[in-house]
């Protein structure tokens, strides 16, 4: 059988006419028509394509002797292998994903930035208020309604980005199979964004680090008790420098994060997305638990000043408890 019957029996068997795997082809009707009647034959971008669309091999559409496809092939349409516990990936799904994450990281990683400079201006302004620059009252009013608002805008931006990330979160617990191409095309691209990965890695780690040396510097030199607004417009500056280190790791992160994905390497080969599981439902109690540990303590006692520390606490923390539960689901 021929290449132009194969192309016909298997839209056929797909119910589409030619305008439709045109559409799919990027290509026009004429050019399906031809390539089906045998006029011409498509390049071989378009025949893998046609491969990943129609849920056959290469082989089985360039070559004449084989009649039948196979029954053990990967069928797209259904996302699964034909065991039923593997998930395909075709090239425009990877492609698709690798661009919607190319997109939200910034978005995901300003909204987290911001979140750690929330408390920064109460911070500051309380520090303003012992030399009586401002009263305790304005102090505390405009910096509260400053965190709230930060918090509650970089909560919208993590639902919006989170809704376009959503379709693609099987990467992270579902063993894949990936179209022909994919991996290669990953790679090459992981290989273009080592160094800035690196570079970024590095910066970041380097300013959390020293976000501390500020503060610690000032205390040394400063009265505490003359001097407060300075020593609390210190810890300010040590937000600022957390949340640029934090924003530039997680710019980096996540984007290697989604090459690792469709590579299934490091923590998203079939161990580590078991482990990942695991930490995803102790997630799910930990992070709700802390919400309401902070606003209880920040309500009751009023010290929206202080309790901010529980979130650097909290993420610390929850790196041992993701662990310990990466250890227990290994075991």
């Amino acid at each position: 059988m021929i290449l132009a019957d194969k192309i016909i029996n298997e839209r056929k068997k797909l119910g589409w006419s030619q305008e439709e795997l045109a559409d799919k082809l990027d290509v026009s009707r004429q050019s399906v028509s031809k390539w089906e009647s045998a006029q011409s034959t498509p390049d071989l971008g378009r025949i893998l394509k046609m491969a990943e669309l129609f849920g056959v091999t290469t082989d089985y559409l360039l070559k004449d002797e084989i009649e039948e496809v196979s029954t053990s092939v990967i069928v797209q349409d259904s996302g699964e292998s034909a065991g039923g516990s593997r998930r395909f990936v075709s090239m425009e799904e990877s492609s698709t994903y690798l661009n919607v994450v190319e997109k939200t990281t910034p978005n995901i990683a300003n909204a987290v930035s911001m979140c750690i400079l929330s408390p920064a201006l109460l911070i500051a302004l309380a520090g303003l208020s012992s030399t009586r620059f401002v009263s305790e009252m304005v102090a505390v009013g405009v910096g509260i309604t400053v965190l709230l608002l930060m918090v509650a805008v970089a909560v919208f931006m993590f639902i919006l980005n989170g809704r376009y990330l959503e379709p693609y979160e099987f990467l992270e617990s579902v063993d894949i199979d990936t179209a022909y191409g994919v991996d290669g095309m990953v790679k090459e691209k992981k290989a273009r964004f080592e160094k800035k990965h690196t570079l970024f890695i590095a910066i970041g780690v380097v300013l959390c680090i020293l976000s501390a040396l500020p503060l610690i510097v000032t205390s040394l030199f400063v009265s505490t008790t003359r001097n407060g607004a300075i020593i609390t417009a210190m810890v300010a500056v040590l937000l600022i420098m957390v949340a640029v280190g934090v924003n530039m790791i997680i710019r980096v992160s996540s984007i290697m994060g989604s090459y690792n994905k469709l590579l299934q390497e490091g923590d998203y080969n079939t161990e580590g997305k078991r482990a990942n599981k695991t930490v995803s439902r102790v997630a799910g109690i930990y992070w709700p638990v802390v919400l309401a540990g902070y606003l209880a303590w920040s309500f009751i006692t009023n010290g929206w000043a202080v309790t901010w520390i529980v979130w650097p606490i909290a993420a610390v923390l929850f790196g041992a408890v993701a662990a310990i539960a990466r250890s227990f689901s290994r075991e």
